[in-house]
């Protein structure tokens, strides 16, 4: 009777260990997607902020010119195919 309690027991302990195995795996994997996420994020908070800077900086020369007296003439869908 000892023999099969010991024998149960050591196949369940095998299967956990299998278990624990691929819980480790599966969380290598999700903290690689995390951190591909992240790093992704953080390129287009980069991108973000450098377009960002880009249109402020287009339209202050604007002003600056509409003050100089310089025509601006925009862009716009309605007059696009003029």
């Amino acid at each position: 009777m000892a023999d099969a309690d010991l024998n149960f027991i050591a196949r369940q302990i095998d299967r956990l260990i299998t278990e624990v195995g691929g819980l480790r795996d599966e969380l290598r994997v999700q903290g690689a997607m995390i951190m591909r996420l992240d790093g992704s994020h953080t390129v287009l908070l980069e991108e973000l902020r450098a377009t960002h800077a880009q249109i402020a900086r287009l339209i202050d020369r604007a002003q600056a010119r509409r003050r100089e007296g310089v025509v601006i003439c925009y862009m716009t869908r309605s007059n696009r195919n003029r």
